[in-house]
């Protein structure tokens, strides 16, 4: 089978979005896909850059003949996802996208038709969950669309085995968009992990860690029972841009933690709290002021129970079971 997966990333961030799409290609190694992928750095020349991309090295690096393409949506600009799309379309039999942002659906700019347009030019998408499958179909997606359901991460530290319950809560991610710091005044130990922190934020009950690559951040989560998923500019609920997106998207930062073994705190109307409490993987909230007296319950048995679950979905994301899933309900591989 001659495939090939296509990918642009920003080579100089230390974040999530380069570690989905990089283990996403490792993940279909196995059934010889060509990885083919694109760099750019931030800042003024980006924009530069993508033009000589586009023109040149795109259509030079994408020749061939390919039975399936798959190309990890977004790239860096409309002008580079334009490109890659379009030779993609004339060098591969089947052409399918795997999405990891939508600005339409972040911004809820439903005015821009480009990247429905562009995902309506491929052969089928495979969409973050359920949600935002009917969100792509109410906006005038046609073509098929498969549930990721999660997003698989490729953690080779080992599984985080604490059995000490001492109710300790973590959050990774971007601090600069985690507003709700800023108002929030926790009443239990929450330990921060990412970059852009603020000293203003460090009181009696919140401890900050540092910003770290993928690796070495899953080996500070092992002495952590929880894993917190909010985001906006509240406490009381997950509000504003990124709080909005949070009901349709899943965050790779819920991967993170449940492949390194460690159980999740989720706001109850964000798109993965389902596939949480489906898997009993931790604990779903309207608030984060519920979060201390559910602690103050909870029994060593019974967190030891859902312990016991989220390792049994980390094995499935160290494997990468759902993306390998996805291709194979599109009708890439035959499994």
């Amino acid at each position: 089978m001659n495939n090939i997966i296509v990918s642009m990333y920003n080579k100089s961030q230390n974040e999530a979005g380069p570690k989905a799409k990089i283990d996403v290609e490792n993940f279909l190694k196995i059934y010889d896909f060509k990885i083919q992928d694109f760099y750019f750095y931030g800042g003024r020349r980006a924009e530069l850059v993508s033009y000589r991309q586009s023109l040149f090295d795109i259509p030079f690096r994408l020749k061939g003949r390919y039975e399936n393409a798959i190309f990890q949506y977004p790239a860096l600009n409309e002008r580079t996802n334009k490109a890659i799309i379009r030779n993609l379309k004339k060098n591969s039999q089947k052409v399918y996208i795997l999405i990891h942002d939508l600005e339409s659906l972040r911004f809820k700019n439903g005015g821009n038709n480009f990247e429905l347009d562009l995902l309506n030019m491929s052969d089928g998408v495979i969409a973050h969950n359920k949600k935002m499958i009917d969100w792509l179909r109410n906006s005038g997606v046609e073509v098929p669309i498969v549930d990721l359901e999660i997003f698989d991460y490729d953690n080779n530290i080992p599984l985080q085995e604490n059995n000490i319950f001492d109710k300790s809560v973590c959050y990774a991610g971007n601090l600069n968009k985690a507003a709700f710091l800023k108002e929030y005044e926790p009443d239990f130990k929450l330990t921060l992990f990412g970059p852009n922190f603020s000293p203003a934020l460090i009181s009696k009950y919140i401890e900050y860690r540092g910003s770290l690559p993928p690796d070495e951040l899953a080996k500070e989560l092992l002495t952590q029972n929880f894993g917190l998923i909010w985001d906006g500019d509240s406490s009381k609920e997950c509000s504003g841009v990124y709080g909005e997106y949070l009901k349709y998207n899943n965050p790779h930062k819920t991967s993170l933690y449940l492949s390194s073994g460690m159980p999740i705190i989720i706001w109850r109307e964000a798109a993965l709290a389902e596939f949480v409490d489906k898997n009993k993987l931790g604990i779903v909230v309207d608030n984060l002021s519920q979060i201390k007296p559910i602690l103050d319950k909870m029994t060593r048995e019974e967190y030891q129970e859902i312990k016991s679950n989220t390792i049994k979905i980390a094995h499935k994301l160290r494997s990468g079971f759902y993306i390998k899933k996805a291709i194979t309900e599109l009708g890439v591989i035959d499994q």
